[in-house]
């Protein structure tokens, strides 16, 4: 007996069924697009619970022909493609005649309809692709779909839905793309009794991106038009500055079609390439028009992929219209003044030229006072510019001869004949600070000194030769940045010297005299506060923000950052449900500025929705990583001594971070003997 079987009709409109209607967006997705191809002006779109239990689509289009109702639920029956030319040249949304018949196979459905040219219109019910019921109806021209129940007769594949919010929050990702691709139509969609979108129709692009996206995205964007040979391109791009830390927002439509493409992906990043931080993205909202013998739109089941017969066209359109639209935007004009002075390079500007004062004192301001030269003036190249050449500062009336200069105040030595210019700017910005009400020096250094019993600091004068009172009077402008090399960690009996840093990034310390650490200050400051955030859960970081912080999410963003809202409390964020794919932020982790708090969360929401599985810790521990690498010191900040020299403590007092949490070393170790050994002392 053989094995191969033919199924009957049923098992196969179910097989079918499962390539076609995956979830109620899938539903809805065909019957909006059906809608489209019926020339529509109006359509409205209305859920419960997710759309699992009811869904209606609304259309003022040109109806059915009572005659055709019951040939078009049957499999691959359509108006739209009749010869195989046709499938050369697709202008509709919709052509393979599967959608209605994989629809009515899994649920219950009814069709009220009434072509323009008919007077009467029609009522249809089909439960499980078996006949109800035909009847006349009274009923406006358009059409309507009603389905209820779905995978009703088919629990194997229901039990695979989603929860109500995120089978809601998919269909409202396919309206909001449809808005977008077709502001020519109004569209309206209800969500549980609730109006959760209503755009313009007006045919205007950016008034649908304001009804789906909101006022803050639509006040970010800048217009693009461009044509290239048979290649228009049309739509909104983000500015630079408003760049995301993904490509969620970034939709394409070619013909009026949302689709995914590569290739325009790749092009308007290409494009925005030297003007936004590696790591971010743009948005945009494109459409891309082109003949339609260029693409090959029935790749895909679900229609959202496309092929182009030759790319490059498309790249090349997309990069220089998003160019173009870049260099418009970015307009700005040289720096200049009121009396319309412009600074270039070329410029022998002396900023203290005919200066009156320059720096305060407690009892006086003291003036410029042009110092009589020695010797006869001599004409110096632009190169050596000195800008205090002929400015002295006293900070009493009593002029005083300078005094002879000490070298190595601090661990980078001044020549003598070099340019004084970073002795002075930092004598100045010193004595600036010391006579603003800074704290006193001895304060400073008080205050690092509180520390636990157990970890000892001190401070100590290696061979400091003995001062006048006129070397304290010029050398009181030094605060504890230029005596950080004579800073003295005791810990468990290692002696740790702080020695500096370098490129403003690198700690550089000595430990018993024997070993010179280079310590790299993000990644180990990182590593601290995600180990913190670890052994406290982050919730004593949290604290409220004086003004709350809408972030507008992509809808599968959204639909994961307000089904785990409980993971952000857990992160120090409290994030509140905002509605319209916005969530609002009302704290955060303290330590997290302003400005990355929208990025931060965009991020995890992200990182939820592209989720492989549903472990709480690994997804915690994401945002342990992502919090963490936000809020340590940047490589490149200024820092203080006090603060580098925490870092060097807490990582003695915990030897076992030897890595950031991304896996780069935190500590590179040179021995004295590896030194000596390259300057041939062994």
């Amino acid at each position: 007996m053989g094995v191969i079987n033919v199924l009957d009709k049923h098992v196969a409109e179910l097989i079918a069924a499962g390539e076609v209607v995956e979830r109620p967006a899938s539903v809805i997705k065909e019957l909006v697009e059906n809608s489209i191809d019926a020339g529509a002006k109006n359509i409205t779109v209305e859920i419960k619970n997710g759309g699992t239990t009811f869904m209606r689509v609304t259309d003022d289009g040109c109806g059915i022909l009572k005659e055709d109702i019951k040939v078009a639920f049957l499999r691959h029956a359509t108006s739209k493609v009749k010869f195989e030319n046709d499938l050369d040249c697709i202008s509709t949304l919709g052509f393979r005649g599967e959608a209605l018949a994989s629809i009515c196979a899994v649920s219950r459905l009814q069709l009220i309809t009434r072509n323009i040219n008919e007077e009467i219109g029609s009522s249809y019910e089909i439960d499980g692709g078996e006949e109800v019921s035909f009847d006349d109806a009274g009923c406006p021209v358009g059409t309507t779909f009603i389905i209820r129940d779905l995978f009703y007769n088919i629990p194997a594949r229901a039990k695979f839905l989603k929860k109500d919010v995120s089978e809601g929050n998919a269909v409202s990702n396919i309206i909001d793309k449809t808005a977008l691709s077709h502001p020519e139509i109004a569209f309206t969609y209800i969500k549980d009794g609730k109006q959760a979108l209503k755009t313009f129709g007006d045919g205007k692009l950016i008034s649908a991106i304001y009804s789906v996206f909101g006022k803050d995205f639509a006040n970010g964007l800048i217009p693009v038009e461009y044509e290239l040979d048979a290649i228009k391109i049309n739509g909104y791009v983000s500015k630079p500055v408003n760049s995301r830390p993904n490509r969620n927002m970034q939709n394409f439509f070619i013909n009026g079609r949302y689709v995914k493409t590569r290739t325009a992906m790749a092009a308007i990043e290409e494009a925005f390439k030297g003007s936004i931080m590696v790591g971010k993205f743009p948005s945009c909202v494109l459409n891309i028009e082109l003949p339609f013998e260029m693409i090959d739109v029935n790749v895909h089941p679900a229609k959202i992929e496309v092929r182009f017969i030759n790319e490059r066209p498309v790249f090349d359109a997309v990069y220089h219209s998003v160019k173009s639209a870049l260099m418009k935007f970015d307009s700005r004009k040289n720096a200049s003044f009121k009396n319309n002075t412009v600074f270039n390079e070329r410029s022998n500007f002396n900023p203290f030229n005919n200066a009156q004062a320059i720096l305060p004192t407690k009892n006086e301001t003291p003036k410029a006072t042009p110092v009589s030269p020695a010797k006869p003036e001599t004409t110096q190249n632009k190169d050596d510019f000195n800008p205090f050449e002929n400015v002295s500062f006293s900070s009493d009336k009593t002029e005083k001869p300078a005094e002879p200069k000490r070298k190595s105040i601090d661990n980078i030595k001044l020549s003598d004949s070099g340019n004084p210019f970073n002795l002075y700017s930092k004598q100045a910005v010193n004595h600036a600070k010391k006579e603003a009400s800074f704290k006193p020096q001895q304060e400073i250094i008080s205050s690092i000194l509180v520390e636990p019993k157990q970890n000892k600091v001190t401070i100590e004068k290696e061979n400091q030769p003995e001062t006048s009172e006129s070397d304290n009077n010029q050398f009181d402008l030094v605060d504890t940045e230029t005596k950080s090399d004579s800073i003295l960690i005791n810990q468990n009996e290692t002696e740790i010297k702080y020695i500096g840093e370098a490129f403003g990034t690198y700690i550089i310390a000595e430990k018993n005299k024997k070993e010179i650490l280079f310590i790299d200050k993000h990644a180990a400051h990182e590593r601290m506060i995600y180990e913190k955030l670890k052994a406290e859960k982050a919730a004593s970081f949290s604290q409220i923000l004086l003004q709350p912080i809408t972030v507008t999410l992509e809808k599968s963003e959204y639909d994961a950052a307000i089904n785990n809202l409980d993971m952000f409390k857990a992160c120090a964020f409290d994030v509140e449900d905002f509605g319209n794919s916005t969530v609002i932020v009302r704290s955060a982790p303290q330590y997290l500025d302003a400005a990355d708090i929208s990025d931060c969360i965009a991020e995890m929401a992200d990182y939820i929705a592209m989720g492989k599985n549903d472990i709480f810790t690994e997804k915690m521990d994401w945002f342990y990583h992502n919090v963490a690498c936000r809020s340590a010191i940047k490589a490149g900040n200024k820092s203080t001594p006090q603060e580098l020299i925490d870092i060097v403590k807490k990582l003695e007092e915990n030897p076992q971070i030897k890595y950031c949490p991304h896996g780069r070393p935190v500590c590179i170790v040179m021995t004295k003997n590896e030194i000596e050994k390259q300057f041939g002392r062994v």
